[in-house]
């Protein structure tokens, strides 16, 4: 019997988050991309607006948004991973480079997971938020395609997740690693760009048969 599972799946009120990884003072505010033009210019020109309004949207059809930021959960970040220690890779509990950039930053009552790893489902709880909350279908935006994102569509694929990469969402140091990345992990996810995610939030369906839109 052939399968009758596919990615290309409507967007249902309740089963659908967008999960925004890394979007923080310290991975891409404005003193951190002035020391990589390319990189300051995806980030600002693309990523940042379409960020927002994928934010919009999701927000106007009420479904889940959740942020993660690298985040020390001790003062001196014994608690990082292997691979952070190594890569001198950490901020500071409730520091600046903490924090979400101020043009998408969370309402109150959204998410925001601190993590010490590159993979969000190695560092925090969230495949078991996910799983409370009902969430089957996730929407990845962020930094760095090649790195985090990367992990995260891959992990969550693996997890039984229904995954999808908003790429022109996304940015990497480079454009030709952003590509690279996309083509190394675009087996694992859904592929969507920011106007084709919209479309399909015009049309979300209510979690429950009969409910209110």
């Amino acid at each position: 019997m052939a399968s009758t599972l596919t990615r290309d799946r409507p967007i249902v009120r309740g089963r659908a988050a967008l999960l925004i990884i890394d979007m923080q003072n310290g991975t891409c505010g404005s003193e951190v991309t002035a020391k990589n033009p390319e990189f300051h210019r995806t980030v600002t020109g693309r990523v940042i607006p379409n960020i927002a309004r994928l934010l919009q949207a999701f927000r106007g059809a009420r479904l889940e948004i959740i942020y993660t930021v690298i985040e020390n959960l001790t003062r001196d970040g014994r608690d990082r991973s292997l691979d952070y220690k190594l890569s001198h890779m950490g901020f500071a509990k409730g520091s600046l480079a903490a924090k979400v950039v101020a043009e998408i930053a969370p309402w109150e009552d959204e998410l925001v997971l601190p993590k010490t790893s590159s993979s969000v489902f190695i560092s925090t709880n969230l495949d078991y938020l996910l799983r409370n909350i009902g969430i089957e279908d996730v929407f990845v935006v962020g930094v760095l395609t090649d790195q985090c994102i990367d992990h995260a569509v891959k992990d969550g694929a693996d997890r039984g997740y229904y995954m999808t990469c908003v790429h022109d969402a996304c940015a990497a140091e480079s454009e030709a690693r952003h590509t690279a990345a996309l083509d190394c992990f675009k087996g694992y996810c859904r592929m969507l760009s920011t106007e084709e995610a919209l479309g399909l939030l015009i049309a979300v369906e209510p979690s429950i048969p009969g409910s209110a839109p």
